[in-house]
């Protein structure tokens, strides 16, 4: 795409010192194909910033890059005035930075209600703090099981807390991974397309999720979306990525109607308004 980084519409590093999370030239490669590159934004408390762009733009791969999923190649990851950028994926967690878990890589045999108290637990410090060696931690304190019984009322899954996790529907584990991050108490929400593979039905329940945690509560919330339709009910602030750069950042009508993002996902400048939103 001809257009330059200079046209895209920008306000991330206003007040960056005030940030909640920060990137900085964050950036990776692999082989010869800079997935991410040098990637400079803020991101603030109380606002849901939707992470857009076309397919290969380099969106999941950033956030992998700030968990800590993917070791970056350049640039640096700040969680208020912290450096995490040599930190692993726990450390960050521990410091604030809360990315929706991949339930394959829980306990698909135990029960919603222990998921969420393992996750729960293993973020309180003291003798059962071990980071994510879920195992090492097992306790039947009251207190934890309270904790997360609270939270699955929360978002409607009270009635479920008993059942194995490999028994629920894609809807209900997409609403667990939501109370698992509840669980987990982040300074940061991360969700990277957490409607995708869902029916219709089940979309609402998963978006009045998101919306809640960005009413009530003060949190930064940064949310993968190729659904336009979700980006526009839910965000805040847009931020596109093109082929790994940060192209366009901004109130939502103000990047949805630019030219450089009308390029980005139609290849023609301006004739888009009919489209994206």
């Amino acid at each position: 795409m001809p257009a330059s980084r200079s046209e895209s519409v920008s306000y991330s590093n206003a007040n960056a010192s005030q940030a909640i999370l920060r990137t900085v030239d964050l950036g990776v490669s692999f082989g010869g194909h800079q997935a991410v590159n040098a990637v400079s934004t803020s991101f603030h408390g109380g606002a849901l910033t939707a992470i857009v762009g076309p397919n290969g733009a380099g969106k999941t791969t950033y956030f992998n890059l700030i968990s800590g999923q993917i070791a970056a190649s350049q640039g640096e990851v700040w969680l208020s005035s912290e450096n995490v950028t040599a930190l692993s994926v726990s450390q960050r967690a521990r410091k604030g930075l809360g990315r929706a878990f991949q339930l394959t890589n829980l306990f698909p045999r135990l029960s919603v209600l222990e998921n969420i108290r393992l996750v729960a637990q293993s973020m309180q410090s003291g003798r059962h703090h071990h980071g994510f060696d879920f195992w090492r931690i097992w306790s039947d304190a009251a207190d934890l099981i309270e904790h997360a019984t609270d939270i699955l009322r929360s978002v409607s899954m009270a009635a479920q807390l008993g059942d194995p996790v490999a028994t629920l529907s894609h809807g209900d584990q997409r609403k667990l991974e939501v109370a698992m991050l509840i669980a987990m108490n982040p300074t940061v929400y991360m969700f990277d397309e957490p409607t995708a593979g869902m029916s219709a039905d089940e979309v609402p329940v998963v978006l009045d999720l998101i919306r809640d945690l960005k009413t009530h509560s003060h949190k930064t919330i940064l949310l993968v979306e190729h659904k336009m339709d979700v980006v526009r009910d839910l965000a805040d602030r847009i931020v596109v990525l093109h082929n790994g750069q940060l192209v366009a950042d901004g109130e939502p009508a103000e990047v949805i109607n630019s030219d450089i993002v009308q390029e980005a996902y139609l290849g023609t400048r301006g004739g888009a308004r009919r489209g994206l939103m």
